[in-house]
């Protein structure tokens, strides 16, 4: 009588598991963990005026990346 909910628990667990999976594995191929950079360099930055100064760069590069055209 309750194997069915046995069944139905081991079903929705591998089904949320491959879920998981497929977005841990489309997260690499895109490169959302690629900025392994700008985690480290953070631990760099003590004072308030030098996070601001890197916000400023980031901001600059940004920028540039958008009015970047390639001939």
């Amino acid at each position: 009588m309750d194997n069915w909910v046995i069944a139905m628990m081991l079903g929705v667990s591998i089904f949320l598991g491959a879920i998981a999976l497929f977005a841990f594995l489309w997260a690499i191929k895109n490169g959302q963990f690629d900025d392994e950079e700008k985690f480290l360099n953070a631990a760099k930055f003590d004072g308030e005026e030098e996070l601001n100064d890197a916000l400023n760069q980031e901001q600059k590069k940004e920028a540039l990346k958008k009015n970047y055209r390639p001939e």
